[in-house]
Formats: structure tokens, sequence, C-alpha cells
């Protein structure tokens, strides 16, 4: 036997020489810790192990089991956490963590050695990045009454990047947000092949055409295009490079993507070009002061040391930036700051006003800004299209090298030299031919009636081979209007006979429409303007004129059913898909499955159509709106079936919206994107 151990002594253990019988039972296992699987609700007691607690060295078994069962009657229930150690009446700790490990769970909690665990908490989704980006608000032009609002006027437009940035979303996956579609960029990002201008002199020239509407049978489709003169070889250039080295640059389709599309364009230069860089985060830095065109090695070599980090202090950066330009400012040549950002300016100025007047400051000296935007997430593509048309430039979107190498070496000449600027353009709509009109695109170039002639007004400009394209949607006396006449509005029309009564006024589809012809004697004269459909005007201003140029030509009235051309069909192709991706048309035809776009409204499979604003003059936003919520031109006809060749009246046949073809007859490289009318490799020139 062992003998027992003296008072306040450690226990003897056994040796090996001990006896079995008087050795200590072994002890239980300890329960394993917290495995972070809840048991169920109502699990089973767990059965308990065959010894519960520890005792002296010659303690019998019974002892044990008595001991054991003191403490459970000394502990709280099983509801409150239970004491770490419990002091028996012999004064010996016993282990009660071994007494709960063998009791159930209570309430979805479970036990373990040092108390009770929380309950499990849901596996929480992944976290995604915050769309931060920002895109300036537009209503859609709406339907206007040629007989209460004939004149529609607006500045040209050359940009390009909402297409490029449309076409980022695409290919991601991902359905564009509704402002970032503007569709005349859409529809100005490819070559229409229109005539050339003559000379310098005349730096212009306008091309107009009219066919029937592929998405709407009872309308017209009336294209106005502008060419812009090519110069053989383009003036010297005293370029800035202001690129952005924020952190928020550090990405591989932001500062990486940026330096290789730089070194594009330095390889287009030559000795009598002027190249600076000026790089800005928390602070501005030149890093390379005006170097000649040539110096290839070294204009290189600052680009690869560039390095991404810290905040965006853009204000700084284009400061400096407009200083190198004058400092180093060509008198016969190109003078522009070409500013490369994600248009993210968080510290310093970011008062977009402060901005936009340091900019229009620089522009009166002769020295433009080019923006081009990288990158997503935080993309600010309101300011860097505000900040080109102050800076008398362009604005572009870089998604893929591809896309660097169509702006910077393919269309070198048209980003750096301006040929004509402060262009506008007024229509003027024949209430005799035309009962009413949309433009499609240009929200955001609206102009009053009263600008046209006003040259202290701003407006676009165009590069060297630029070239504009607009699109007016019409609908010609006799065919049904998409407004309805308003009660007291309509003129009577002449009676014919004395004591005849008055016809109905203009309606729907079958009722006689009233128009000029219709007018009381005095009202209405014969004179040749009766068989023109509308007076087009264009104002333009020569580089270092302070004067405009008047430009004019009348459309006439078609004499019949007339085919539309190669440029048309691709034009409106591009138009109707722009309206789709603004939200309009049926969703189930544009997105498979039913899908619904952003900006729509669900009722049952479809989208609830809502009525289309009609501004009339006076009304607060009066050129603007026209739309139905879900983006349908009027809200009465969706651009649907485009690609789908329907009789007309008379037995022609319009158009397919599809079925483009080149020159030489090839069909026209199939987008990466399902339905995305996009060129082929770095080609946006119809026919190549």
């Amino acid at each position: 036997m062992v003998p027992p151990a003296a008072p306040g002594a450690a226990p003897v253990l056994p040796s090996a020489a001990t006896p079995a019988a008087e050795r200590e039972p072994p002890s239980p296992p300890t329960p394993p810790l917290f495995t972070g699987e809840p048991l169920p609700p109502h699990a089973p007691p767990v059965p308990p192990p065959p010894t519960l607690a520890k005792g002296p060295a010659n303690a019998s078994q019974s002892d044990h089991a008595a001991r054991a069962e003191r403490f459970k009657q000394l502990l709280p229930g099983p509801s409150a956490p239970p004491p770490a150690t419990t002091t028996s009446a012999g004064g010996n700790i016993a282990d009660a963590d071994a007494v709960w490990a063998s009791s159930p769970a209570v309430g979805g909690l479970v036990h373990r050695q040092d108390g009770f665990a929380p309950p499990v908490a849901p596996p929480l989704p992944p976290l995604t990045p915050e769309d931060r980006e920002r895109y300036a608000t537009l209503s859609e032009n709406g339907v206007m009454l040629t007989r209460e609002q004939s004149v529609s006027t607006f500045s040209i437009d050359v940009d390009t990047g909402s297409y490029a940035n449309v076409r980022r979303f695409l290919t991601q996956g991902r359905l564009p947000p509704k402002d970032a579609v503007r569709t005349e960029e859409l529809i100005n990002y490819f070559d229409y092949a229109y005539p050339q201008p003559r000379d310098r002199a005349q730096p212009l020239a306008l091309t107009t055409e009219l066919a029937p509407t592929p998405w709407n049978p009872h309308t017209q489709l009336l294209l106005v295009g502008l060419q812009g003169y090519a110069p053989a070889q383009r003036p010297a250039a005293n370029l800035v490079f202001l690129i952005d080295v924020s952190g928020s640059m550090d990405q591989p389709n932001k500062l990486p993507l940026l330096i290789s599309a730089f070194k594009l364009l330095a390889g287009q230069l030559e000795a009598r070009d002027r190249v600076s860089l000026v790089t800005y985060a928390g602070n501005a830095g030149v890093v390379l002061e005006p170097t000649a065109g040539d110096q290839r090695a070294k204009i290189l070599g600052a680009l690869e040391h560039l390095r991404a980090g810290g905040s965006t202090h853009g204000a700084a950066g284009i400061e400096t930036a407009y200083r190198l330009a004058e400092q180093a400012r060509l008198p016969e040549g190109s003078n522009r700051v070409i500013l490369a950002t994600d248009g993210d300016f968080n510290v310093g100025t970011v008062n977009h006003e402060a901005l936009i007047q340091l900019i229009a400051q620089q522009r009166a000296k002769g020295i433009s800004l080019t923006t081009l935007g990288f990158g997503g997430g935080n993309y600010n593509d309101q300011l860097m299209e505000q900040l080109a048309d102050q800076g008398n430039g362009n604005y572009a979107y870089i998604d893929t090298l591809q896309e660097a190498r169509k702006v910077l070496v393919d269309e070198l000449a048209s980003t750096l030299e301006t040929i004509a600027g402060d262009i506008k353009v007024q229509l003027e709509m024949n209430p005799a031919q035309v009962t009413e009109y949309r433009l499609i695109g240009y929200e955001n170039r609206l102009l009053a009636r009263e600008d046209f002639n006003n040259d202290r007004v701003d407006a676009g400009e165009v590069g060297a081979g630029h070239r504009v394209t607009a699109l007016y949607e019409i609908t010609l006396a006799g065919q049904p209007p998409r407004i309805e006449p308003l009660r007291y509005g309509a003129v009577p029309a002449a009676r014919a006979e004395a004591g005849a009564a008055p016809e109905a006024p203009a309606g729907r589809e079958g009722e006689r429409l009233t128009t000029a012809a219709d007018l009381p004697d005095g009202h209405a004269t014969a004179d040749p303007t009766a068989t023109e459909l509308a007076f087009l005007k264009l104002r333009y201003k020569l580089p270092g004129h302070a004067a405009s140029t008047l430009l004019s030509q009348a459309i006439a009235a078609p004499a019949g059913q007339e085919g539309a051309s190669e440029r048309l069909r691709f034009a409106a192709a591009v138009a109707a898909f722009g309206q789709y991706l603004r939200g309009g048309g049926e969703p189930e035809r544009l997105h498979p499955g039913g899908h619904h776009h952003p900006g729509q409204r669900r009722q049952g499979r479809g989208c609830r159509r809502l009525p289309s604003r009609v501004h009339r003059p006076g009304q607060a936003g009066a050129g603007t709106g026209g739309l139905s919520r879900t983006g349908t031109p009027g809200g009465r006809q969706p651009p649907r079936q485009i690609s789908r060749r329907r009789p007309a009246p008379g037995g022609a046949v319009p158009w397919s919206a599809r079925g483009a073809v080149s020159p030489s007859g090839a069909v026209p490289a199939r987008p990466r994107s399902a339905g995305w009318p996009a060129a082929a490799a770095g080609r946006s020139r119809l026919g190549e």
C-alpha cells in the first residue's frame, strides 16, 4: 500500500513496483475543445465518462462517485455558466469541467471547458468592392411638335469615351449604368466615309440622308453628317503628359495600361515636337522637362519609372502642367495638355467649378486639354467629360491597348490638331412636311435658339479628319402622330363649302392631319419652301478667328420611298442599340430570361411603360425628356425586330439594321459582345 501523503504535501505518485490493484485508475480523456459546429437544439445527453473527478491516491472508486454526486448538487443549473473550479469538503480541487462536458447543449449553446461558446453565426457573403463611379444624369430628348417648336439647336460632340466605357461593362458581363450610355458618342465612334472637304478654307462638309426608321414604320430617320478636313501633315506639337500616379491608379487596367499607351504616343513624335511629363499624387512633380520628341529613350525611361501611391491632388498637377505648356509654347503649333487619370480627385482643389474656371482661362491662351480615362470602380466620367469640353479638347476612354492605339496613333492628328471651333448646328423643320421630330442623343449639348448666332457662346471643336453624325426621328405629314392633339389647340380646317361642318382635328392612324394648306387665306402662301423638308444651318470658327462662318442648305422633301445607304443602316443600328442600353425595348427580348434592367419597373414578366413627356415652349425642362420610363422612343413603338424586313407601303422593302455590309460586300466582323456593333480589331471605319 502507498502511505498517505502528509497534510500540505504533494501526493505520492505510484511507482512501477506498486501493485496494479492499488494504482490510481486512469483519468478520463479530456473533452475536445469547441470545434465551431453547434449541437442540434435537442441533442440527447452525452453519456458521462466512467470517472469524473480525481481524489487522493488511496481513495476508492465509490468515494470518487459519491464526491462527484455532491459536486453536481452544489453546481448551478445548466442554464448558468459553471464555475471554473469547486472545492470539496475534504479540501481537494475537483475538475468540474468534466462534469459539464457530459451535460446536453442548452439553447443552441455548446459547453466547453472554459465556459459557454456563443452561437455560430452564418458565413458572411463575400465582400464586393464599392462602386463609386460617377455619371451625369441625362434625360432623353422628347418628341417635339413642329407647329409649336420647329427649331432644334445643339453643339457638336466628337467625344467617344462613352463607347469604350460601355464596352468595358459588356466585356465584364454587366450592363452599364443608364447614364453611362451617351448614344451620340456610340454613333460618332465610327467613321461613315462622308465626302471630304476641298480645302482648309472651308474645313467642314455637310451630308444629309432620309430613310425609313427600322423600329417604327410610321417615322423616318434624318441623318445629318459632318466631315472635317484632314491635312496631309499635322503641325508641330507641344504636349504635356499629366499622369495620375495616386494610389487609386495601382491596378493593371490603370497605370500599367496608361504607361503602355503613352509609349505608343511617344513613338509617333518627331524632333520638332516637345514633350513634358508631370505626375501628381499627394503633390505634383515634374518628371520630365520639355524634351524633343525624337529623344525616345529619355521619354520612355521617364515613363517606366512611374509608380502609384498616395492621394490624388489633381488641381496641383493641372496647374503645373499648364505652366510647363506655356513655358514651351509653340506659336505656330498645337499646344495641349493630355490628362490621364481615373478622375478621382480627393485632395487639394476638389471644387470642380474652380478647375473648370482654370481650364477656361488657359483655353483663352490657346492651350487645349484632352482627357483620357482609365479603370473603374471609382471612375469619374462626369468630370472627365466636363474638363475636356471646357478645355476645347476631346475625351476618350482607354480600356485596352487596342483602344489606345486607335486614339493615340491612328487618330493622332484628330486628337492634336483643331481645324474648327465653336461648331453649332441648327435644324428648322417645315411644319407643312414634318409634324413631329426627336433628336437622338446630344442631351447635354442642347442650346437655346438664340445661342446659334451668339459667337460668345462656347460650343464643340472638330479635329483634323473628325466626323460628326446626328440622327433625327421625324414624323411626316399624313402619318399617325405619337402625340395626341389638344382639344383647344388644334387649328380648324378650312371649310370646303359654306355651311360644311369642320373636319375632325389630327388624331390617330386613319385620321386626317391639319397642315399649312388647310389654314385660312392669309396664313398659307405658295412658295418654293413648301416642298422643303427642313433647313440646315451650321456655324463654326476657324482657328484664331473671333467671328463665325455660316453654312446652310435646304433638305428636300422625299419624292417617294427611298432605301437607306450603308452608312445610315449602320448608324441606325448603333442608335437602336444605344437606346436599348438606356432601358428601351422589351426586357425579355433585350435580356434573355427576363432579366431586369436598371431603371425599369417590373410588371409581371415585362415592363410597365409610362407615357412619354412632351415639352412645350416655356415649360420647365423644354427640350429634354421624351422617352418613356423604359426609354421607348415616344413611349409608343419600341425599337424591336430591327433585323426583320417588313413590307412598306407601296411594296418597297425597308432595309435591315443588321444588313450593313462593306463596299466590297464583306460583312463587318462579329463583335466580342453579343449585339454590340463594335468595329473589328482596331478598325472603326466602315468597309475596312
